[in-house]
């Protein structure tokens, strides 16, 4: 059975389309990421996830149930982008205070270990910093020891010491064989952290895959090469090539398959070929074209 499942989810705010015919099936276990441009469905759909909103049509399951009755039963734990904490209460009083509602919560300082804050558990929580305060949310959401576990951009405002403690704890946690899914604007941290990594554009499902698969499918790896003065003429036909660039006495062969193009490059070419450089596209690249064309 999916951990999670939307089949041919569509929801509309008045005349907006926000999430358009989605659908889309996880794996228990497995670490998604969720990319899309501002406006794309990302934290709709994870409000559809918690219960918090209702598809205009199509069907969300967790588990092969409602949202409503996975929330209900404490089996999913959320990290949402807004959210207040109590002022008054410290950190250790406010994540005690959370998982207490919990039928099955994990130990307090497990809890506090894994996102971070053994040493900050005195503080009060009006008295934290942006990254801090994020990592109490962190908290809250595990308390419970949910088996699937949103989280809604969970690295704003923390700095890159933080953002690399916030993912080992995440990774700590789902080691357990919890699913996770993630929204971000973080491009490297889907590279980085995911599994798979699902794109939605205008409400739509635009890929879906492992960063790799995605990154290959728009054909962004790259075999550079000094040309100097030698003829260019054919390169574009070699194997796997989609494009040939040539700048300042060097060329850029944009390819799907770098193996075969610099096995041809050697073998069945007479170019002397030096100074050759390998590069595979990043996620950010991808992601461009796969909203542009969306």
């Amino acid at each position: 059975m999916n951990a999670i499942t939307f089949d041919r989810v569509s929801k509309h705010y008045g005349d907006v389309l926000a999430v358009n015919d989605l659908s889309l099936a996880v794996e228990p276990g497995s670490t998604v990421a969720l990319l899309g441009p501002n406006g794309a469905g990302k934290s709709t759909s994870i409000s559809l996830l918690l219960g918090l909103l209702r598809p205009t049509s199509g069907r969300v399951s967790v588990h092969g149930r409602t949202p409503d009755e996975v929330v209900r039963d404490g089996e999913m734990g959320a990290m949402l982008q807004q959210g207040a904490l109590i002022p008054e209460l410290s950190v250790k009083e406010l994540v005690d205070l959370v998982r207490r509602l919990y039928p099955r919560p994990l130990p307090l300082d497990e809890v506090l270990e894994l996102a971070d804050l053994t040493g900050l558990a005195g503080r009060r929580a009006n008295k934290l910093s942006g990254g801090q305060a994020q990592r109490v949310r962190f908290a809250l959401a595990i308390a419970g020891a949910p088996k699937i576990l949103l989280l809604d951009e969970p690295t704003a405002a923390m700095d890159v010491e933080s953002r690399l403690r916030f993912w080992a704890g995440m990774h700590d946690y789902a080691a357990g064989g919890r699913t996770v899914l993630f929204a971000t604007h973080y491009l490297e941290e889907a590279d980085a952290h995911a599994d798979r990594v699902v794109v939605i554009a205008r409400g739509r499902l635009a890929a879906d895959g492992t960063a790799a698969e995605i990154k290959a499918g728009v054909g962004g790896q790259t075999v550079r090469f000094a040309l100097g003065g030698q003829p260019s003429a054919g390169l574009d036909r070699l194997p796997g090539v989609t494009a040939v660039e040539i700048a300042d006495g060097a060329v850029t062969l944009h390819t799907a398959d770098p193996d075969a193009t610099l096995a041809a490059l050697y073998r069945g070419t007479t170019l002397d070929v030096r100074h050759v450089q390998l590069s595979g596209a990043d996620l950010e690249a991808a992601f461009l074209a796969l909203t542009r064309e969306s």
